[in-house]
């Protein structure tokens, strides 16, 4: 006997156990709509019945190219209604970019706002799968582009379909419910394939060491096309049955206001926006009262402004969330307590998650000693999609490789020195340094050149490029800059451009990153 739906674990079955729990409680506020989780759970089964009318079935990949909004959280669980697969994409992207993962993930419907439907038909356009595109409301009312299917026609359903509920055709935890991509050394995006199972293992080590609460108000404002914002605070805070307020707009004078408005309780944000907040003139002004739990990451908090945060806002607990998108993301966490004990540091591992630091024989090595940070958890992705060579190389030796460089404390505590994958961090957004080099090699001017991340008052990280021009040649910065503001999503294009006569290596010929981060650390002051 199949025992197996009476046993079922998915990211739809979370929120209609939140409708059971709470049916009236406050599920959803972005702008002017607000949903109680009753609501909530009938918008996603009605919005669910109208993709399946329109040909989307499981196993279906669908594309979100679109800043947050109700209508983003409702398609998420509406495609896990019918075992649909998820595919977000960054909004920054570039319409070649954005297309690379459409062809790649081989999506049928892509979902846009008002804001992107432009950039949306163009990718779809660039000889992709795409069938349909859909258009999703933004949080501010905004007109729908002409021509594409419009939210308010996707929920005109009554109902999720019978069918899709029966036995045979629901899905299970072992399913696969998004394909994240992420950026590695090499220039074309990786699809980590998650299922429910590993997302929802996720949210459980969320919850416990991020001791989030069912009473909290909690305030989304990063991407959710981010896993972090995602997976580490929208999906637990439905699972729990929390408040869950959703904004586009992670400015200051906006955040402070919401927070006041709302009383939010629970806040997440890279370093670069907890500083716009410190840095704001409204800060001393506002009321933040209800707000006791902070949480940050994507980068290390400097300790200045911890000092600082713990002054100026000292009823605020903070955690930094380590991780990456492979692990649906959360790996490790430094909690309120150890935030000036361990001033720089990851933290340890959350509940869920097995981390060690390994030489290249998979040994461990000496607290103090540099390795490779490896994990085990139920959290990891299943590999990435279409590629299993990246995939066999990832899990070799019975472990995940992240590709960072640590060191554990005598006190197991985990602290991130360096990038294998030599990735740099960016407010918040992941930039792989040679998909900025290959796209300046395009310069015929260009001899060399090396893209290293550099510390910067704003960005934690500023995207550098340090370029030697071929003899004979001559290069301005702002060309430079430009080719690139043609070619990379905003958020790549280096911060500035530094011209060398040569570039640092060892008598092997290998480019020497650090030293040149060492000899530029002062450029942002």
């Amino acid at each position: 006997m199949d025992t197996s739906q009476a046993r079922r674990q998915t990211l739809a079955d979370l929120l209609r156990r939140s409708a059971l729990r709470s049916p009236d409680k406050t599920a959803i506020v972005c702008g002017a709509t607000r949903w109680t989780y009753r609501e909530f759970d009938a918008v996603c089964d009605r919005l669910a019945a109208g993709l399946q009318a329109r040909g989307v079935a499981a196993g279906d990949r669908l594309a979100v190219l679109a800043r947050n909004s109700h209508a983003f959280a409702a398609l998420r669980f509406a495609l896990a209604r019918i075992g649909a697969v998820l595919v977000p994409i960054n909004f920054m992207l570039k319409p070649d970019e954005a297309a690379y993962i459409l062809r790649h993930s081989g999506a049928r419907l892509l979902a846009v706002d008002s804001g992107m439907a432009e950039t949306g038909r163009q990718a779809a356009a660039l000889d992709t799968s795409v069938e349909q595109l859909l258009s999703l409301p933004s949080e501010q009312p905004t007109e729908a582009p002409a021509g594409l299917t419009t939210f308010d026609e996707l929920i005109a359903h009554d109902r999720l379909p019978a069918e899709a509920a029966k036995a045979d055709v629901a899905p299970a935890g072992t399913d696969l419910a998004q394909i994240v991509y992420t950026s590695g050394t090499e220039s074309a995006p990786k699809g980590a394939m998650l299922t429910h199972g590993a997302v929802i293992a996720q949210y459980v080590s969320c919850i416990v060491d991020g001791e989030m609460r069912e009473d909290d108000v909690v305030l989304h404002s990063l991407p959710l096309y981010h896993c972090a914002q995602l997976d580490c605070f929208l999906g637990p805070g439905i699972y729990q049955g929390a408040t869950n307020v959703i904004t586009a707009a992670p400015t200051p004078d906006n955040l402070l206001a919401l927070m006041a408005r709302y009383g939010i309780t629970s806040f997440f944000a890279p370093p670069t926006v907890w500083i716009s907040l410190l840095r704001s003139p409204l800060l001393d002004g506002a009321d933040l009262s209800a707000l006791k739990k902070g949480y940050y990451g994507a980068s290390i908090m400097p300790v200045e402004v911890l000092r600082e945060m713990q002054r100026r806002l000292p009823q605020v607990r903070l955690w930094n969330f380590y991780g990456q998108t492979e692990i649906a993301p959360l790996a490790t966490a430094l909690k309120p307590d150890d935030q000036l004990k361990k001033p720089g540091s990851a933290g340890r591992p959350v509940l869920n998650v097995e981390t060690r630091v390994v030489d290249d024989r998979m040994q461990d090595v000496a607290p103090g000693e540099i390795g490779e940070i490896v994990h085990r958890s139920p959290h990891l992705m299943l590999g990435y999609y279409r590629d299993e060579e990246r995939t066999a190389a990832a899990f070799e030796g019975g472990w995940f490789h992240s590709g960072d460089l640590g060191v554990l404390d005598a006190d197991g505590y985990l602290t991130v020195v360096d990038r294998k994958k030599d990735m740099i961090k960016t407010g918040g957004e992941n930039v792989a340094s040679r998909e900025v080099e290959e796209a300046i090699y395009m310069l015929p001017q260009v001899s060399e050149v090396a893209v290293v991340g550099l510390p910067h008052p704003r960005w934690v990280e500023a995207v550098t490029a340090v370029i030697v021009v071929k003899a004979g040649q001559t290069l301005a910065d702002v060309d430079v800059l430009a080719h690139c503001q043609a070619r990379l999503g905003t958020y790549k294009v280096p911060k500035a451009i530094v011209f060398a006569d040569a570039l640092p290596k060892n008598p092997s010929g290998k480019l020497l990153k650090r030293e040149l981060r060492r000899q530029h650390e002062t450029l942002y002051g």
